[in-house]
């Protein structure tokens, strides 16, 4: 039996629909895709590739706001 995780398939669908043109698109398939993103950023968000990325942001981030000063 084949088993998909559900962020993985996400990620899937959201590639393939960032690729299509941007003029192509309707204000409704824009928020849809925008939902697709939000529910796949929950679903990675606890995992430690969303931990991984949560600290790489932060660093990111802090590094920004430090060259400010």
């Amino acid at each position: 039996m084949l088993t998909i995780n559900v962020a993985v398939l996400l990620a899937v669908i959201i590639v393939v629909r960032l690729r299509r043109r941007t003029e192509a698109r309707k204000r409704s398939d824009e928020q849809l895709t925008v939902l697709i993103v939000l529910v796949f950023g929950v679903l990675v968000a606890p995992t430690a590739f969303g931990q991984g990325v949560v600290n790489v942001v932060g660093q990111v981030a802090e590094g920004i706001t430090q060259s400010g000063h």
